[in-house]
């Protein structure tokens, strides 16, 4: 495995417990992955080979997995530890996982080698954002597909998340920003292949007050968005 040489930002002790729970696996990535998969030109296409940026832990190997069936799925992270903590889970999948040390922002693997490429509540982590995005545009094939799932400025400068979690705080953006870098790097990015969930674990208030009725959720256009997900396609 190659060595990071980009700066990262690591998470914080409680981040990376919470990395590990039932809901960050249940109610982040499988959520994340539900409303992405149906914004697919073809929701039961099949990705022979895959790139899962950011992989973590590993949680998101069984689902790409049961989803997409490919034949290979290289998780690539910044953390030196990777094998340690990816490392069970790279093992139990029932696709291979290879295992690649490297930052998203110079991902020292061959131009279009891939098919669909993940970026799942990674890119808040990294330092050199369009970097990154470029590299993702160049390593996916012609016809290969992008699936970025992000939480936004909003809710990344939100108190909750700045007292327990850590983040390099100068980089964060809208979803607006987001879909504008999405599609200035070169990708085709639709309206229709945007959704952007408001979901109870990215409100400040987890949702209670919500859940009590004191207050109703503001609709899409009257609120800053916390959440953005994108299905991306790179030109034929």
């Amino acid at each position: 495995m190659s060595t990071a040489i980009h700066p990262f930002v690591e998470e914080s002790r409680f981040g990376n417990w919470f990395l590990n729970t039932g809901i960050w696996k249940v109610h982040v990535i499988r959520r994340a992955l539900d409303l992405l998969q149906p914004l697919l030109p073809d929701p039961s296409q099949r990705f022979a080979r895959i790139l899962d940026v950011g992989c973590g832990f590993g949680h998101s190997f069984a689902e790409l997995s049961a989803r997409f069936a490919p034949d290979e799925i290289v998780a690539l992270d910044a953390d030196p530890a990777m094998s340690a903590r990816a490392g069970a889970a790279a093992a139990k999948c029932a696709s291979k996982v290879t295992l690649h040390a490297a930052n998203a922002a110079q991902i020292d693997l061959p131009d279009a080698s891939f098919d669909m490429l993940l970026c799942h509540q990674t890119f808040h982590h990294i330092v050199e954002q369009e970097a990154a995005m470029a590299e993702f545009f160049r390593v996916l094939k012609p016809g290969g597909v992008l699936l970025f799932a992000e939480s936004t400025k909003r809710y990344i400068h939100s108190w909750m998340i700045r007292t327990f979690f850590r983040h390099p705080m100068e980089v964060q953006k809208t979803s607006e920003e987001y879909v504008a870098m999405i599609r200035a790097a070169g990708f085709d990015l639709p309206d229709a292949r945007i959704n952007l969930p408001y979901l109870w674990w990215s409100r400040e208030d987890l949702g209670f007050f919500e859940t009590v009725r004191l207050v109703t959720p503001p609709p899409p256009g009257q609120r800053e968005e916390t959440l953005v997900n994108a299905v991306a396609l790179k030109p034929l």
